[in-house]
């Protein structure tokens, strides 16, 4: 059985019932709790989680070599978010606006552009008395949560292909 506390105000509880909810029925079979509110987690302050493992969570980010770059304009057209601007004999990326779906470097003809990883928050994984516990924080000044919400769900053994396993 699967089990989301989601939407509504922030301050109307959401938190306090999914831990409660989960503190409830531990002893009944496997648990885990999800904290997907990854620019303001707060369900460890409930559960007071032992966390076990920690881990970065990356984003691709063009980065392009001027040497091979024959400035075709192929990586700017085909970029969504407006995050690469060619000029002349100039490639400008702007990381801010990269939404990390690799794209330019897939068709760039030259091959010129591989991506290196941007650090937009952190995985924390651990167990609070019988409970399997996942959250994600979002590094302060990152816009784009999904990143983090969408590794946060795997480990746990969700994807957006598969149902979950408990």
């Amino acid at each position: 059985m699967t089990i989301s506390v989601a939407s509504g105000k922030g301050g109307t509880g959401k938190t306090l019932v999914a831990t409660s909810l989960a503190l409830s029925l531990k002893d009944k079979g496997r648990v885990q709790l999800l904290d997907c509110d990854v620019e303001e987690p707060n369900a460890h302050v409930f559960l007071k989680p032992s966390l076990t493992k920690c881990e970065s969570v990356y984003i691709p980010i063009p980065k392009v070599d001027e040497q091979k770059c024959t400035y075709c304009g192929k990586c700017s057209e085909v970029c969504a978010y407006n995050a690469i601007a060619v000029m002349r004999k100039t490639v400008l990326v702007f990381p801010e606006l990269c939404h990390g779906c690799g794209a330019c470097s897939y068709l760039c003809p030259e091959r010129a552009i591989s991506e290196e990883g941007k650090e937009v928050g952190v995985l924390e994984l651990g167990h609070a008395d019988g409970i399997r516990f996942a959250h994600g924080r979002l590094n302060v000044g990152q816009a784009m949560a999904p990143p983090v919400i969408k590794i946060n769900l795997a480990p746990m053994g969700f994807s957006s292909k598969k149902k979950p396993t408990f």
